[in-house]
């Protein structure tokens, strides 16, 4: 698929820069979040182990969601008003990271929402359990890494996308800053930077944009052409502009996510070599 001619940024804080002056759209001070709200879950799928818990920041700005995810717990109790009235421009400058990347999140999605004129593929979810829509959107991402990735380093520790490498016969290295251990007993790794050199590509989740940890490994990849795959509900919207700074490909998924509805649902891709 030819790839539109939209806004590409270099780096996240170049993305931002753009979006305060106004280079991607409507000036952000114009743009005023109208719903902000957090959702919470707690999941367990059958035949797993374990289970995990996740909570999301999500902004409406007109038609458009944007979200972050944050730490159970850890967003501040005033960050949801804080933010309904707020400007886009506003909330780009919040104290609060989560609230920082829901913004501008929200401000691109309603921009340059999922479509295949802005570049993205879709890719179907069937309807099913919590863990038949798990294991079909890992499909949709593993499938962005191409037929010989080599040894990927997995940020953002989900099983069925360890599953899903498996299949293929793919050596990973899972690191997630929580730790722990994997569904078969592999230790987690928490350190995703002193892993890097020995990894071939990366796999990694939106929540880095959350935590801060995602310009390290776009640097690294951008600098040593280390294939850089992202599957975001947080930032659905930002890592596409972000393609060719690092990034090459995403797995995009909006609000409301997989994991909310029994329904059939669609995720969005863009780059990759599949």
């Amino acid at each position: 698929m030819t790839v539109p001619d939209i806004p590409l940024a270099t780096s996240l804080p170049d993305l931002e820069q753009r979006v305060r002056a106004g280079e991607f759209g409507p000036p952000p001070h114009d743009a005023r979040i109208s719903v902000a709200f957090t959702t919470s879950q707690a999941v367990r799928h059958d035949g797993r182990s374990g289970g995990y818990r996740n909570e999301v920041l999500s902004l409406r700005l007109g038609e458009a969601v944007g979200s972050c995810a944050v730490e159970p717990g850890a967003l501040p109790a005033a960050a949801i008003e804080e933010c309904v009235g707020a400007s886009v421009a506003t909330l780009l400058a919040h104290p609060v990271q989560a609230v920082r990347v829901a913004a501008l999140d929200a401000y691109l999605m309603h921009v340059a929402p999922h479509t295949p004129a802005n570049g993205a593929s879709p890719w179907p979810l069937p309807a099913g359990s919590s863990l038949r829509k798990s294991r079909a959107r890992a499909r949709g991402v593993v499938d962005l890494l191409g037929d010989a990735p080599g040894r990927v380093l997995v940020v953002g520790v989900v099983n069925s996308l360890l599953e899903a490498l498996r299949a293929r016969g793919v050596d990973y290295v899972p690191c997630d800053l929580k730790g722990g251990t994997t569904e078969w007993g592999e230790r987690v790794r928490t350190d995703a930077l002193a892993e890097l050199p020995g990894c071939d590509a990366v796999l990694a989740s939106g929540m880095t944009l959350g935590n801060g940890t995602f310009e390290a490994l776009r640097e690294h990849a951008a600098r040593h052409g280390t294939p850089l795959v992202m599957f975001a509900q947080t930032g659905s919207a930002v890592l596409p502009r972000l393609l060719g700074a690092g990034v090459g490909a995403v797995c995009a998924e909006p609000y409301p996510f997989f994991w909310l509805d029994g329904g059939p649902g669609v995720i969005h891709r863009y780059g990759g070599t599949r």
